[in-house]
């Protein structure tokens, strides 16, 4: 029986990529999985269509066909990423015909961590995992993925400075010694962060990226200064303060973030992360077929701060989530799943976020 799958070109949309799929042989399988668990079939993921499918040998060697219904994209010829035999383990797919070794995540990669060194390598295994979920987010969102957005992936040398995680003109750079579970927790203790990962990570400096393509001199301009401030304020200056001084008292009534306090650019990057977050664990619990209508939570409604019926019910499904996600958490002695209160301020925030992305989107 073939997999269900959509014809090309297919113009993805929020809430509607999927996190679960199916194998030929009716077994689920999901985003990281290169092969199918039970029966063994190669997988291979579509960025363009935002699937996770079986795959049959194509007709030259090391080529692969879409094991699915549609005709319309059987006959196209894919070859696997370069990565899925490198540490990087990419199940991402290549059409033939692109006369690309990479795939679309992976060619936005400048600098790779030092391979020999197993410690490195598996870092940036879970670097590369942790990007390809944000890059398929953001491609199902209709954003613009390409140069010069670049990453770079580094270590700082014994001799050398620090590497500082950060963005500047388009790339983005993680120290690898993120992708350390105990560094990265040392890190977050001593910066006073609720929740501190590598996926946040990322999204919080594609943030900064976005804010140059969609913001900066653009139609968003003057609304974003009303509702983030002024984006011109000196900015290392205000970082210098923010981490001598802390957040000013009160912070929680305006940002989603101690962090986002510091400047009008971080308060962007933190709440456009924390969209991006919304937005995958939604699409996920809603491949999973949850109804989180069912769920019997007591929702603060939003409706006075904002007048968009599609924007309400995604945030009152995200309250009504978290708040469940939060209660399993405890219940298995961990810390909550999501340590933020959203204020009715960094609501009106994510509002905008949702109304530059879907401006975005209708416009492709």
């Amino acid at each position: 029986m073939l997999a269900p799958c959509e014809p090309f070109p297919l113009p993805l949309r929020p809430q509607t990529y999927q996190r679960v799929y199916l194998c030929r042989c009716g077994n689920q399988t999901f985003f990281r999985n290169s092969v199918c668990v039970n029966c063994s079939a190669p997988l291979g993921y579509e960025p363009l269509i935002g699937k996770l499918l079986p795959l049959t040998p194509g007709p030259a060697p090391s080529t692969w066909l879409l094991d699915c219904a549609e005709s319309g994209s059987s006959n196209i010829l894919y070859r696997s990423c370069a990565n899925l035999t490198s540490a990087c383990g990419c199940n991402w797919l290549v059409r033939d015909e692109d006369g690309e070794t990479l795939c679309i995540s992976c060619r936005l990669n400048r600098y790779i961590p030092d391979l020999s060194d197993p410690v490195r390598a598996e870092g940036w295994n879970k670097i590369e995992l942790a990007k390809r979920r944000l890059i398929s987010s953001l491609l199902a969102l209709g954003l613009p993925v390409g140069p010069p957005l670049t990453f770079d992936f580094l270590a700082t040398l014994p001799d050398g400075p620090k590497v500082t995680t950060g963005h500047s003109n388009g790339t983005i750079t993680l120290n690898i010694e993120e992708a350390d579970d105990a560094t990265r927790e040392q890190n977050r203790k001593q910066l006073h962060e609720p929740y501190r990962t590598l996926l946040g990570h990322l999204r919080h400096e594609t943030g900064h990226y976005y804010w140059d393509r969609l913001i900066a001199g653009s139609k968003w301009l003057a609304e974003f200064r009303e509702l983030f401030g002024d984006d011109q304020q000196d900015y290392a200056a205000a970082l210098q303060k923010h981490y001598a001084e802390g957040p000013s008292v009160g912070w929680e009534q305006k940002f989603v973030s101690a962090y986002a306090a510091s400047h009008p650019w971080e308060d962007w990057a933190e709440t456009w992360a924390h969209y991006l977050h919304m937005e995958d664990t939604l699409a996920t619990a809603a491949s999973f077929r949850l109804d989180i209508n069912s769920v019997e939570v007591r929702v603060a409604p939003f409706e006075t701060d904002v007048a968009d019926e599609e924007f309400l019910a995604f945030i009152h499904n995200w309250v009504r989530l978290t708040a469940v996600l939060n209660e399993l958490s405890r219940s298995m002695g961990l810390q909550d799943f999501y340590p933020f209160v959203l204020s009715r301020a960094s609501v009106a925030k994510l509002h905008f976020v949702h109304r530059v992305m879907r401006d975005r989107s209708t416009a492709q």
